[in-house]
Parts: structure tokens; sequence; C-alpha cells
């Protein structure tokens, strides 16, 4: 449900936000306005932006031998000042290719020739401050028919495939693999981008293939631009050709910007030499702003607007930790601030609550958690739920009711950042620059997501050995003894998701991913050791798909037959959703655990194809998932809920919940209340806890939101009350056969 602006009014947590330097203001342009050109940033990053000496000096190199490996340059990038303003670009406007006019090549004011003077170059090169995001090759919002190739080596080596960090197949074959690569190894080739209108380009970004078994990268280039696509214009240095330095590696990103921005339609990229045991191989993407449209055809064609007035942008730790507490002193009385433990270098675990009595369970009210963050580089997610506090926050204080109600019957559990350690490491080199994996581990190398124990090979035995459940349950399957052993290789982190999951009830849970666009359901685990990929559905299947299609089919993208692979999985035909273990075997995820250990049902959501999309993305990634974060967490209402109590209205802990069909039961919480997530439908439940006499009934579950109350009174066998009166009067219970044999006559 949304709520236009002036119903929500400016709240005044977003001057708060303003004042500390968190808060950046989207404006509402007017029809006559160019979208475009309010997300034209003034930024005062620190690149070290090579010298003209520097690409001069590599230019002998790319030039003296084409198979030569000449030296790449990684460009660090700083966020330590992250101010926005309009770009002043009017007279950059005037400095388009002009269809191989002489002049371009004179050094005129906006014109492509780079001053020969070098203490000119360095002049300018320190002033230049002004950087254009990244034009969408990674994120897909450059079509695949707008890049073009000189060759390619095969359909699967195409143009299309040559987009930033793009994923190859764990086998190559002929559909998708992962870059561009040339027909030939000559330096004629290139790789082209076309803007569809005119673009300031400010920058190249360029990686070698992703594969397993080969290695192909390009290790200098040039770039030429042109209006028509016919007349090209080559970046120069005086009269000399500018040669920018490529790639030492396949993998990490090497970022080029230009000594001063370059208007025009298209962009080509024109390898000069490679790796001398490889070929001409290239993923890339290109740092560009729009020009503004006169015709308007282009404007907003593929953009996504949000009238959520929310604090879009990426935050360091500290950045953080100063949102929430903004967050909750504008919200005290729905919000509340803990962390459940501490990363490996130090960094506490914040966690957010949101409920209309925080700090407390409530008899009958769901616990529900969303995470993020469990690989470090994947920070999507992260601002999802930095984004989602605040948007919870804001259409409370306003009145909402959908929010309203959603707050005052659910206890709502927002972790935004499980691995702060591996964050910060993608921080640091920024959203193009960290590669498709640098931060994505713990500090001490675990992967927290796949580092809980192995319960499903525990539970899967048992049940071929008879053992179920005469000396092991289906649920609640014990932690192994060697896992809690101190040294155990696991990481602290897991140790604190694990102490956390077994303090609350969770109910419902999704922790959020990135890289893909999907929603991934137990189990995670093949049953099969040695099959990678094997449909391995739990007892719950019917409730798990649900709940994925729930998320998938309101987000954006996900089930959108049309759109572009991510990588290599077309998982729109599956309606977004799919079968971890059918996708790629995992043994010890927090998926399975979850469920196999506590009575959460827990998902994964991948968000996003960009793990770290840049700044100007937030926006419209916020309104992609945006409804899917609020469908989903209305599941948690979904099946049937109660309270189970003896005869004097004492609520009994740890009695299990059985429905019949469903070899998975559930346990009630502390004060005997519980919530079992299920279809609609009609089910047999039956109540057993120890000492107490077992009970059934018919529950029926609807197709509205809103779990059916369910309710059980038990009451005692006989054999307890015996001992319980026998205890209360210090004695101990008679053991009747025992005393039988001792009266009989000898």
């Amino acid at each position: 449900m949304m709520f236009p602006p002036a119903t929500r009014g400016h709240y005044p947590m977003l001057l708060a936000l303003s004042l500390l330097g968190l808060y950046v203001s989207y404006g509402y342009p007017a029809e006559d306005e160019d979208y475009y050109m309010q997300e034209l940033l003034t930024r005062e990053h620190y690149h070290r932006v090579p010298s003209a000496e520097e690409i001069t000096a590599s230019s002998a190199e790319g030039q003296g031998s084409h198979n030569r490996e000449s030296p790449s340059r990684k460009v660090p990038r700083s966020r330590a000042e992250n101010g926005k303003q309009p770009a002043k670009v009017g007279t950059e406007a005037k400095a388009g290719v002009r269809n191989g006019n002489k002049k371009a090549e004179k050094n005129k004011k906006g014109s492509l020739k780079v001053p020969s003077n070098s203490n000119e170059a360095e002049t300018q090169i320190k002033s230049l401050r002004e950087e254009c995001p990244p034009m969408g090759l990674e994120t897909l919002k450059i079509d695949d028919f707008q890049l073009h190739a000189s060759t390619m080596r095969r359909y699967g080596l195409g143009a299309h495939r040559g987009r930033l960090n793009i994923q190859a197949g764990l086998y190559e074959d002929d559909f998708y693999d992962g870059g561009w690569c040339a027909g030939r190894n000559d330096p004629l080739q290139w790789f082209e981008v076309d803007a569809r209108r005119l673009t300031k380009f400010t920058g190249v970004i360029t990686q070698g293939r992703s594969s397993l078994w080969s290695s192909d990268w390009v290790t200098s280039y040039r770039v030429l631009f042109s209006n028509d696509s016919h007349t090209w214009v080559m970046l120069r240095n005086g009269s000399k050709e500018l040669i920018f330095p490529g790639n030492k590696e396949k993998e990490i990103p090497v970022l080029n910007l230009f000594t001063q921005p370059v208007v025009a339609r298209y962009i080509r990229v024109n390898p000069r030499s490679w790796y001398n045991s490889g070929s001409i191989c290239m993923r890339v993407e290109v740092l560009g702003c729009p020009m503004p449209d006169p015709n308007n055809y282009y404007r907003r064609r593929n953009e996504v607007t949000t009238t959520d007035n929310l604090d879009f942008k990426h935050h360091s730790y500290k950045e953080m930790r100063q949102l929430m507490k903004v967050v909750n002193e504008f919200c005290p009385n729905i919000t509340r601030i803990y962390n459940i433990g501490k990363s490996y270098n130090g960094q506490k675990l914040y966690a957010v609550e949101i409920s209309d009595n925080p700090g407390e369970h409530e008899l009958g009210e769901p616990e529900f958690r969303y995470m993020a963050g469990s690989h470090g580089n994947e920070v999507l997610g992260r601002e999802l739920l930095l984004l989602l506090m605040q948007f919870m926050c804001q259409e409370y204080l306003s009145g909402n009711p959908r929010i309203r109600h959603l707050v005052d019957e659910t206890r709502i559990h927002l972790l935004p950042s499980v691995n702060p350690d591996g964050y910060d490491k993608a921080f640091e080199v920024g959203s193009e620059l960290g590669g498709w994996s640098l931060g994505r581990w713990s500090q001490d190398g675990l992967d927290i997501h796949h580092n809980f124990p192995d319960l499903n090979t525990i539970l899967w035995e048992a049940e071929a050995r008879k053992w179920v459940p005469r000396k092991i349950f289906n649920h609640h399957v014990p932690i192994p003894e060697w896992y809690q052993s101190k040294n155990a290789t696991v990481a602290v982190e897991t140790r604190a998701l694990i102490a956390w999951m077994e303090k609350i009830p969770f109910v419902l849970g999704g922790n959020l991913q990135g890289g893909e666009l999907v929603v991934t359901f137990p189990y995670d685990r093949s049953r099969l050791v040695g099959v990678t990929r094997q449909v391995t559905p739990t007892p719950d299947d019917h409730v798990f798909r649900w709940l994925a299609f729930s998320y998938a089919s309101t987000h954006r993208l996900m089930t959108d037959a049309s759109r572009r692979v991510c990588h290599t999985e077309d998982f729109a035909k599956e309606d977004g959703t799919i079968n971890g273990a059918s996708w790629h075997t995992a043994p010890g995820s927090m998926n399975d655990f979850s469920y196999l250990h506590t009575n959460c049902f827990e998902l994964s959501m991948y968000v996003g194809c960009d793990k770290f999309p840049h700044e100007s993305e937030l926006p419209e990634e916020w309104e992609n998932n945006r409804e899917s974060l609020l469908v989903f967490m209305e599941q948690v209402h979904r099946g049937i809920k109660g309270v189970v109590r003896d005869f004097q209205g004492r609520g009994i802990a740890n009695a299990i919940i059985s429905v019949e069909g469903i070899s998975h039961d559930i346990r009630t919480a502390a004060d005997g209340d519980y919530w079992r997530l299920l279809n609609p439908g009609e089910y047999r439940v039956t109540v057993r806890a120890e000492g107490y006499n077992p009970s059934s009934k018919v529950c029926e579950v609807g197709y509205e939101i809103g779990a059916t109350h369910c309710n059980f009174v038990i009451s005692r066998t006989n054999m307890s009350r015996i001992k319980e009166i026998m205890e209360k009067f210090g004695k101990q219970p008679i053991n009747m056969p025992n005393r039988r044999l001792q009266m009989r006559p000898i």
C-alpha cells in the first residue's frame, strides 16, 4: 500500500538525518525537467587518476608487443566524503564528438584533447572531482542490444556477456560464459556500448573473463567515441594515443578515469595488449551521466523513482549505528536497539526491534526476523533493512494502518550486518572495485551462511535407522558436541547467531543475499552424497514454496519472464523461486539449521544481480523490494496459533505440536504459546507434553491473512499426578512391581 507524499508529510526525523549529514534528498523534478540531471553528482573521492605521463608511458608498453602483459593499475576509492551536488555540465554538453570534425582534436574548451603541457594536465587532474555513476552493464540497465563487438569467439562469449562481474557456469557452454571474447587476437578488436543518447563519459572499469579453466584478460586498451557509430575520435594525450593500463589478473576490477569528461553517444574499448598465455576477453562497466534529452524519448524509460524520503546511501559501520539511533529517537515507543554479540574484530552485531512493546515477548504475538550481510560484500540487503526500519518508523508515525497493524501484532527484529568485518573490506574499495568476492567471508575466512552444524545428515541417518521419533525427534535436532567445542572451526558471528536463534522463539525469517534474483528455500543440502544438484524438499515443502512465492511474486523483477538472466540461471521460469539443494548443495546452511534446530522457517532472498550496487541505484532497488519485504513479514500470520495450558491455566513450555501428514513438529515457547505456519486447509493437530495426556483437534486455516486460533488445555497423566502428590509430601513414588515381588511368599 502506498501513501501519497502529502499524507505522510516531511517528518522531523528527516530533518535530523539531514543535520547529521546522513540524509540525501531526492527531489521530484517537474515534467519539463530532465530526471537524469538530478542524478549528476559531484563527489569528493580520493581517486588516484593516472597522470598524463603515466598514461603516456604505458602507451609504449602496450604498442611494443600486443601479446606482452603491461602493468595494470587498481585505483583505490574512498567514501570518506560522500556529498551530492548537481554537476555543472553546461560546458561539457557542448563538447560532443562532431562526426570526425578535425576541430575535435584541437585543444579547446570541452574538447577531447588532453593538454600536452604536463603541469597543466596535472593541475586539471588534481582539480577533477566529478565522477558519474555506472551506466548499468552490471545491473542490466544496459540492454543486450546496446552492446556490440568487432567479433566473438562464440555466442556464449558475445558482447552481451561483457558485463562487469558476470559469472560463468561451472562448465563452460555456448550460452552463459564469463565475458566477451574476441574471435581473433589482434589490435583491431573492440567492445562497444551504445548509450542511446548523448552521455558524459568519465571512466571505464575492466575485468578479465570469469572462468575456472581459462586465463584471459586485457592488459592495455584505447578508448574511442562517436556520435554516429561510423566516425570515431580517439582519446589522446596531445598528439599521442592514450593507452590505459588494463588488468593483471581476471577478477580484480581496474578503474581508469578520464582526465576530463567526454560527451558522445557511443564508446568503444579497443584492446591493445593481453595476457601472453590467454586471449582478448573482457568484462566492462562504463561510468557515464546521461545528458538532457530534448525529445524526452529516453527519459525515465527504464527508471523507477521513489516517493519515500529515506536515507539512500551506503553506510559505514559508524553511520549505520548513528542511523539506528536517529530512528530510535523518533520512534522510541516502538523501537529498541540491542546487540547479539561481536564480530571477529570486535564490532557489535546491532539489531533493531520494532514492536508496540519493544523488549518484551507478548503472549500470542509471533516473532519475525530479517538478517543481511552474512556475506559482507553483498551489501544491498544491508541497506534495504536500514531503509525498512526508517520506512516503518515514518509510516507508523503518519498513521499508515497497514504498518501500524504489522507493528502492533508482530515483534520484528532487523539485523542489517551479520558480517561487519567483511563489509568494511568491500566498503573501503567501493561499489565497483570489490569484484565478486572481496569481503564475502568473515575475518577468519569462514562463510558464515554455511558455517552452521550439518543437522540434515544427523536426521537422515536417524530416519534410515528407524530412530525417529524414539531416539531422536524430527525437529529441534540437537547440536553435536564437537561443534560446540572451542577448537571447532566456527566463526564467532555464527555462535552469536545460534545463541540469538535459541533465545527468541522466531517463527519466520529471511536472510537477504545478493548477486541473483531468486528466493531459495530448504533443504539446501541434497540427500545423496556427492550429488551437487538434487531437489530435496522438507516435509513443509508446500509452505516453503508459498513463502518463497510471496516474496518473489511481489518483487518488481523476479517473476518477469522477459527480464535478462543475471548470470547463468533463468529463475523467472520457476516463478523466481528454487529449492536450495536443486540449485547447488550446501551443507550446514543457515536455512536448514533454523528449520531443524528451532521452530523458525528461514528462506534466502537474493535481492539483486549486483551485490554492491552504486549509491545512485538504491532508490530503485528499494522500490523493487519494498512491497516484497512487507508482504513476506505478513506471512508470519498465516497458519494456526494458540496457547497450550493445563487445567490450572498455566502455560506449558516445550509441548510438541504435531500436524497429521507433516513429519516435522514444533514446540511451544516458555509461556506455552505456539505458531505453526500452514497453507489454507483443514489439519488434525495433536499436542503432547511430558507428564500430560495427548490432545487432538481439527483446526481450519483460511485464505485471509491472520492465523487461526487453536488453543489446547491438556490434563496430567495419572502417574504424573501420583508423582506430584508424593513429592509434595516428601515421599518417593512407590515402585508397584517391586513391592509385589517382596510380598510373594517364599
